[in-house]
């Protein structure tokens, strides 16, 4: 009998790591978008992470009837691309990220996750200034 509860507390450790393990670090898919950069922000109490988001072209709604901006709400681990992004407000972005099944609080509230930059695009003119 110690035997079967033994093998039965190691089979439930090792189905709770699997189920961790595929809800927090397997990456459910990857892909790239692009937009124009609202902004990007660090905040967080106990774990300072960077969030930002970007407005697509188009609409959605998740109301039917109603009209809402495709917004992309996203989380940045690399330092560098962050800051790189914190430089690029209201510019076409072209970024490149990857989705999970869940956050972790270290690494964003966001399950997307971007880790590189593939374009900067500024839509504005380089006009001098007036003043």
């Amino acid at each position: 009998m110690r035997k079967i509860i033994n093998w039965l507390v190691f089979m439930l450790l090792i189905s709770a790591a699997i189920f961790f393990w595929w809800r927090y670090y397997f990456v459910f898919g990857e892909g790239v978008k692009a937009g124009t950069l609202n902004f990007v922000v660090r905040k967080g109490t106990l774990f300072k992470t960077y969030e930002g988001r970007m407005i697509q072209t188009g609409y959605k709604s998740m109301v039917p009837g109603s009209v809402q901006s495709n917004e992309f709400d996203f989380s940045i681990i690399e330092k560098g691309v962050a800051e790189k992004l914190l430089l690029a407000g209201g510019k076409n972005v072209e970024i490149k990220y990857k989705e999970y099944h869940g956050a972790l609080p270290w690494r964003g509230v966001s399950k997307y996750i971007v880790d590189s930059i593939i374009s900067i695009d500024d839509p504005r003119p380089n006009l001098p200034s007036p003043y």
